[in-house]
């Protein structure tokens, strides 16, 4: 298989953080590929009509977009315990908690073009100050709401992917009288499958 990636792309490194957790990273060529709104990448678009990483090229069958949707393929390729839970509450609350890791990352991105990408002149100080109420917010549910003590579930590996990708691009800090969510994120860090994806590069428009 094929994994067209972005080194700076938390739904990019999700995805190959979780080929890493269950152990099949190994059966996957990484192929970095630069993609903007604002600059076509044609080698994505062939595979994937929203010009978005990552997609998973399979041999002989369709490609598969975008990360939730990888995962669950990749979930369905080993032996070990699912990290898509199948059913019940567990699984609820993974989903959930990929759903606010997937939010926090397009608030991330859509405050990146009211702070640096979009030229001074047309951006929206309003809009800028939606996007960083929407981080605080998500924040603060996090320390209240987050399963640090259960088993590693999708969900996580997308918060912590997300989380890093903040911290990386200098956005509002996660970091301040958040100590149960810091905690956790930092021991998540040290895990195998995150220094193994460390994310790097910027972002051409």
């Amino acid at each position: 298989m094929k994994l067209l990636y972005q080194t700076h792309s938390p739904p990019a490194r999700k995805v190959l953080v979780f080929a890493y957790e269950v152990g099949i990273a190994e059966r996957i060529k990484v192929v970095h590929h630069e993609t903007s709104p604002t600059r076509r990448n044609d080698e994505v678009f062939a595979e994937n009509p929203l010009g978005q990483v990552p997609v998973l090229l399979r041999p002989g069958l369709p490609a598969i977009f975008d990360s939730d949707v990888i995962c669950a393929y990749l979930d369905t390729l080993h032996d070990g315990r699912r990290l898509i839970p199948q059913a019940g509450e567990a699984r609820w609350q993974a989903l959930r908690i990929q759903a606010i890791a997937q939010g926090l990352s397009s608030a991330g991105g859509a405050l990146r073009w009211e702070t640096v990408r979009r030229p001074e002149a047309l951006r929206y100080p309003p809009l800028r100050d939606g996007f960083i109420e929407k981080l605080i917010a998500t924040y603060d549910w996090l320390e209240r709401e987050l399963d640090t003590e259960t088993p590693l579930h999708v969900g996580h590996i997308a918060l912590a992917t997300t989380l890093s990708w903040l911290e990386f691009r200098e956005l509002p800090t996660f970091r301040e009288n958040r100590g149960r969510l810091v905690a956790w994120f930092d021991t998540f860090e040290l895990r195998p499958s995150m220094r193994a994806t460390p994310m790097s590069g910027e972002t051409h428009d």
